[in-house]
């Protein structure tokens, strides 16, 4: 049976490194609904073409769109190992997608690990990024500083902070995220299949309590 792994977690939560480090270690695939998206689109498959005429436009790509790339990507050989999904599902309505192409597929969602960050930590990883105009490296106040604040380490150009790392901008996003993904936390949590984890930790005590909680959960 096709075992799937569903990772929550808001933007800052360090959900993408986790996704890679747990199916690594569990030898599932990783899918990441961006990626997948962006595979699409760069092939310029049948599905990649759909996509382009919404995203062209400034519209949504529907649903039954994403899900036809999931499940189409779900249904490869490499994926019987099991898959952790990650970017997917956002809402409970793909949740119930997701849940009828596994059953297709003799599979099921076995375990949603859900990592919660306080706001304020979420604030300080996420706006605390710098960049340099010069050459683009990349700073972070708290865990990359430059030796002399506000100027580049490598070519001595000054830092500058972008419109999505600014503080309020960054609120903003997890504000959406958060009202976004809460029905479906809570579609999870009504199915039992909900483990949260606390990702206020460090990235390899976020990784261990990751763990814990999918043996926990029996579902392995």
């Amino acid at each position: 049976m096709l075992k799937c792994i569903v990772l929550l977690g808001p933007p800052g939560a360090g959900k993408g490194t986790q996704a890679q480090v747990v199916a690594e270690k569990l030898g599932s695939v990783h899918i990441s609904s961006g990626d997948l998206f962006r595979e699409h689109l760069r092939n310029n498959s049948e599905l990649g073409q759909q996509a382009r005429s919404y995203i062209d436009c400034g519209e949504l790509v529907p649903d039954d769109l994403t899900i036809s790339m999931v499940r189409e990507r779900l249904s490869l050989e490499d994926c019987q190992s099991g898959a952790l999904l990650d970017g997917f599902p956002r809402t409970p309505a793909q949740a119930e997608a997701l849940a009828d192409v596994l059953e297709d597929l003799d599979g099921e969602v076995s375990s949603v690990p859900y990592i919660s960050v306080s706001t304020e930590v979420l604030i300080a990883r996420l706006s605390g990024r710098w960049t340099c105009k010069e050459a683009g490296h990349i700073y972070h106040e708290l865990h990359n500083p430059p030796k002399t604040a506000g100027i580049c380490d490598y070519d001595g150009s000054e830092l500058y902070q972008r419109e999505d790392d600014k503080v309020e901008t960054v609120k903003r996003r997890i504000q959406v995220y958060l009202n976004q993904t809460e029905p479906l936390i809570e579609y999870y949590r009504d199915r039992g299949l909900l483990v949260e984890v606390e990702g206020d930790q460090p990235i390899n005590e976020v990784t261990e309590s990751l763990f814990m909680a999918l043996n926990a959960s029996e579902n392995l």
